[in-house]
This record gives C-alpha cells, sequence and structure tokens, in this order.
C-alpha cells in the first residue's frame, strides 16, 4: 500500500462518522490535494472549542467564514467578532470564478454561490445593532481589564459593586459608576463605608474618574446603558438557518480591550443565564472570538482566572468557543489544554522569537506517520492549514495538511449602500437605537445627597438660631450684671420706693403736727 493510500485510510477511519460535520477539506500529501481524504469536524464535539491560528494573510478569515457558513447551514447560530469590517458579505451570494470552481472542484465539491442570514451590530451604534451592557452586568474584573486599572484600583472598583449590591443600587451607565465613586470617597458614604469596607483615598478615586472619563471622550461610553443586549438575540434562526452575529469593530479597532472584554462580557453572560444542556446532537451557539491574542495582553490573573472557568464549564450550556489568533502562545496554556478542535495556518519563522513559537507549536500535535509537522506548519499555502480535531469518541484524529474548502457568500464586505439597507432594515437595530435612562444609582444618589444636604442645611440654621439666642440672652446677662446697670437698678429702685414711702411719711408728719399744735 502506497503512502498516499495509507494516509486516505488513516484519514476515513479518523474522522468517519455518520453524524453531522462541518466539512473542512481534503488532505494534501507531497502537494497533492486526496479529494477522498475528506477532513472534517462533527458538529456535537464543536462545543469542546477550540484553535484557529495562523500568520496574518494566511487565510484565517476565510476559515472563520466557512465555519460560519455551514454552522448556519446546520441551523447552529454563530457569533463572531468582524476586525476589519470584511465579513458582512456573508449575506450575499457569492459569484462564481474558474478559481473557486476549480478549488471546490479538486476536493470533490461543487461551487453553490449562497448567501446566509446575517445580523450586524456595532459597539458604536454607527456600524449596526448598538450592543450594550449595564456596569452591573460588567462587573469590577472585566471593568478593570478596560481601564486598565492596577490591583489597588480595582481594589476599590470592587468596593463600588459591592456597596451598591449591598444597598441596592442599580449601576447602569457611566454616570451612575461615577456617582457612587464620588459618593463614597468625598459624600456622605466616605464616612459610612469607613468601618466596613474601608476609606478611598482621593488620588485612587481621582484615577479611576479620569479613566472613566477618558473612555467618554472616545466616543464609546455608550455601550454602559439600557437597553441592555439582550443574549437570546444571538440564540435565533431564520427558515432553520442560524443567525449570524457579526459585531463590526472597525470603528473601534484602536480600542482592543474595549471590544475583546466586551465579547467575553457576553460570552460570561451566556454562560450565567444559559440552563444546562449535556451533550447535544450540535451546539445551541458557537462563539468566535478573534484576535484572541488582545484578549489575554497584559491582563491580571484574576481576569485570566474568570476565562479559564467560562471556558471550563461554558460547554455544558452547549456553547462553543473557538480563539482565534496567530500563534497558539498568544492563549494561556490553562485555557490552550481546553481547546480540543485545531486549525494551523501557516507559520512563519524568520526570527529566533518565531523558531521557538515554531518548536512549541509542534509539540502540542499528535505525532504523525505522515508529515514532518515542523515543515509543513512553515510550508502550507494560503487556503491551506493543519488540522487535527476530536472526533465523536472524543478521540484526537488523524493530523492532516488540508486543503480547505472556498466560502460559498461573498468574500469581503457588502458595498455601503447594501450595509446600510440590511442595517435599517433589522428590527434588532431599531430595538436597541435609542437608550433607556430608567432610575438608578445617579438619580438616587442624587436625591439622598441633596437631602443630606437639606438636612445639614437644616442643622446648620437650628445650631446658628441658638447661638443667637444664646448670644442675646448673654448680652442682655451681662448688660444686667454690668455696674452701670446695678446702680441704675438701685437709683430706680431707691425712686420707686420713695414714691410709695415719702408721701406717707409727709401725711403722717402732718397728721402729728397738727395734732401736736392742737393742743
Amino acid at each position: 500500500m502506497s503512502k498516499k493510500e495509507q494516509l486516505t485510510a488513516a484519514i476515513q477511519k479518523s474522522y468517519q462518522t455518520d453524524k453531522p460535520v462541518i466539512h473542512l477539506g481534503s488532505a494534501i500529501l507531497d502537494g497533492e490535494i486526496i479529494s477522498e481524504a475528506r477532513v472534517s469536524l462533527p458538529l456535537r464535539m464543536m462545543n469542546r472549542h477550540g484553535l484557529v491560528a495562523g500568520a496574518t494573510g494566511s487565510g484565517k478569515t476565510r476559515t472563520l467564514q466557512v465555519f460560519a457558513e455551514q454552522l448556519s447551514a446546520a441551523g447552529v447560530p454563530v457569533f463572531m467578532s468582524d476586525i476589519k469590517g470584511d465579513l458582512s458579505g456573508i449575506a450575499q451570494p457569492g459569484k462564481s470564478n474558474a478559481a473557486l470552481e476549480e478549488r471546490s472542484q479538486v476536493l470533490g465539491n461543487v461551487f453553490t454561490p449562497k448567501g446566509y442570514p446575517v445580523e450586524l451590530y456595532s459597539l458604536s451604534g454607527k456600524k449596526g445593532a448598538q450592543m450594550r451592557a449595564t456596569i452591573l452586568e460588567f462587573g469590577p474584573i472585566l471593568l478593570s481589564k478596560i481601564f486598565e486599572l492596577n490591583d489597588t484600583q480595582s481594589g476599590v472598583l470592587a468596593i463600588l459593586f459591592k456597596y451598591a449590591d449591598d444597598k441596592d443600587l442599580p449601576m447602569v451607565d457611566l454616570n451612575d459608576l461615577k456617582k457612587v465613586l464620588n459618593y463614597l470617597s468625598e459624600g456622605p458614604g466616605a464616612a459610612e463605608i469607613k468601618g466596613d469596607y474601608g476609606s478611598i483615598s482621593s488620588s485612587t478615586a481621582g484615577t479611576i474618574l479620569r479613566k472613566i472619563v477618558a473612555l467618554e471622550q472616545q466616543g464609546v461610553g455608550s455601550i454602559f446603558g439600557e437597553r441592555s443586549f439582550d443574549i437570546s438575540d444571538l440564540i435565533d434562526r431564520v427558515d432553520g438557518q442560524g443567525i449570524i452575529s457579526l459585531l463590526n469593530i472597525s470603528d473601534v479597532q484602536d480600542k482592543p480591550a474595549l471590544f475583546s472584554t466586551f465579547m467575553l462580557s457576553l460570552l460570561a453572560e451566556l454562560y450565567q443565564k444559559l440552563p444546562e444542556a449535556g451533550d447535544l446532537d450540535k451546539p445551541k451557539l458557537v462563539f468566535f472570538l478573534d484576535e484572541a491574542h488582545l484578549l489575554f495582553k497584559d491582563a491580571p490573573k484574576a481576569f485570566l482566572d474568570q476565562i479559564e472557568q467560562v471556558i471550563r464549564l461554558i460547554r455544558s450550556k452547549g456553547v462553543g468557543v473557538f480563539f482565534c489568533t496567530q500563534m497558539a502562545q498568544d492563549v494561556p496554556v490553562s485555557v490552550l489544554s481546553q481547546l480540543g478542535n485545531r486549525v494551523q495556518h501557516v507559520l512563519r519563522a524568520f526570527t529566533p522569537q518565531d523558531a521557538d513559537a515554531l518548536k512549541q507549536t509542534v509539540k502540542t500535535y499528535p505525532k504523525s506517520s505522515f508529515y514532518e509537522i515542523d515543515q509543513v506548519l512553515t510550508t502550507l499555502g494560503i487556503g491551506q492549514a493543519l488540522i487535527t480535531v476530536l472526533n465523536e469518541k472524543g478521540i484526537p484524529t488523524e493530523v492532516a495538511a488540508t486543503h480547505l474548502l472556498p466560502p460559498t457568500s461573498v468574500m469581503g464586505p457588502m458595498v455601503q449602500a447594501d450595509y446600510d439597507q440590511h442595517v435599517q432594515q433589522s428590527s434588532l437595530y431599531q430595538k436597541y437605537k435609542d437608550p433607556v435612562d430608567p432610575e438608578s444609582a445617579y438619580e438616587m444618589l442624587t436625591k439622598r445627597m441633596e437631602a443630606h444636604a437639606k438636612a445639614e442645611e437644616e442643622t446648620k440654621q437650628e445650631v446658628t438660631e441658638v447661638k443667637k439666642q444664646k448670644e442675646e440672652k448673654g448680652m442682655l446677662s451681662e448688660a444686667l450684671n454690668s455696674p452701670l446697670a446695678k446702680q441704675i437698678g438701685r437709683e430706680v429702685v431707691r425712686g420707686v420706693f420713695g414714691m410709695l414711702f415719702g408721701k406717707t411719711t409727709r401725711s403722717r408728719t402732718t397728721k402729728k403736727s397738727g395734732g401736736f399744735f392742737g393742743f
């Protein structure tokens, strides 16, 4: 048996299943595409998570497009970020050409152009339906990542959340966060929290406030507030096809901490709100985190711990997560170990660091009897990848250098007029377009501070009045006790007694004189 026949038999045995699959392509051996050596990924194993990696320009975006198309066709909703704004073409059928037809033919397929149901979202509200989350939904750990806070500042942020939770103060938007910060650092709440929570220094409060203001000035403060995004809108279908939800971040791609953390917040909310599902024949949702290295860059331990926990546990909720990045080393080992499905595009080894990364990547693959993995990884062409996935029994499949299927939809963005029309016709765009301003921590604390100020003013007036009365009483007492007042008092008393008794004396004297002379 030739090596080609051996590889074909090994691939067919390793990837064989009678369950629904995502067809990725066919194996390559010594530059030859073997159409019958079909490489696929069982739908029921897509909640075992995965990694799509490779150098810039190697075809990762089109691989994601192939995933999204076939998942949608199988009735599985998809969420993915659109970093450069060039995935919106999935909504429209692709145009056939000789290259696409030839590529499909060598893979044993027929190229059939097709578009898929797409919902467009945006963090700014300018590129699609506005995605929002409340401050409370984000929580202190994710907000600390966005604001790039140190451990001390993150601890203070945690105090704000704890206080708001204890006192039933809903923090919805950045105004609420600023109000709680001001109330507890400089307002009436400063004395209140000292015993139970600890005091907040003015310098730390000032730093956090500056971070909040900077985010507002960047024009993306609108992502915090109501109406908050309902994750059930991601798990939707149209005519039996799963909705492909695209978060267009081309207008905020210079704020990687913001959009990467926001996507993680959606993932965390899915974990918190979805019921346990167990092992399903196909996932409820597949979540693609593109440019995953941005998520982990300079991430604090608490943040990494939260990611690891979500990835480890969300599988039981029927959600699959795929990280997309340039190198496997961009993903922490604790997370990488949970990614059972690997699609590795070409790696470049131009520098010593690249060579070290290549060696580390090779170690993550099962041994192969057909490929020198380090050589294959550096010689793959565009639209080719080294693949190993989990079969339906959870066993890693034979490693296969794979010639990938082309997408059947447009490989690029929709023209602007079509894009704008697609957004305007969306019911979800209308649903989330206008913000809602409910009574929240800002209003509640404003009333509390006004009442406190009023009470202080009344107390101050009372104190002033009492002091005034005391002063007046003191002045009167002082005046009455002065030597002059006493002298005047004596003279007055003497005069009064003189008036009362002087006349009587004279009367009595006259009578006495009259009696005497009358003898």
